[in-house]
């Protein structure tokens, strides 16, 4: 006979939204830290600090501004999808077998 109890390993978001919320939060919290240190600080607040570094024969700063932020943001949209997609799945939240 087979054992029709949910894994121990996940667990539904109905029974426990507040933890997968929870979770999502200190995720968007941290991914949202980066962005703001790459678009403000390192691309604002210190672009003539960095500026007396050279990336690829640009001031780092300027660089931030101009290609550095961008390539950051897309790589933090992508870390977000794959996270959550791990989440969704683990408390059973994903629509895939929908």
């Amino acid at each position: 006979m087979a054992d029709s109890r949910m894994p121990t390993d996940k667990v539904s978001p109905a029974s426990d939204p507040r933890r997968y919320w929870r979770i999502n939060l200190r995720v968007l919290s941290v991914l949202l830290i980066i962005w703001f240190t790459t678009s403000i600080l390192l691309s604002v607040v210190w672009a003539e600090a960095l500026n007396q570094f050279k990336l690829a024969g640009f001031p780092v700063g300027f660089w931030m501004s101009q290609q550095g932020a961008i390539l950051i943001f897309v790589l933090l949209i992508l870390v977000y999808a794959i996270f959550m997609g791990q989440l969704d799945k683990k408390f059973h939240a994903d629509d895939s077998d929908q």
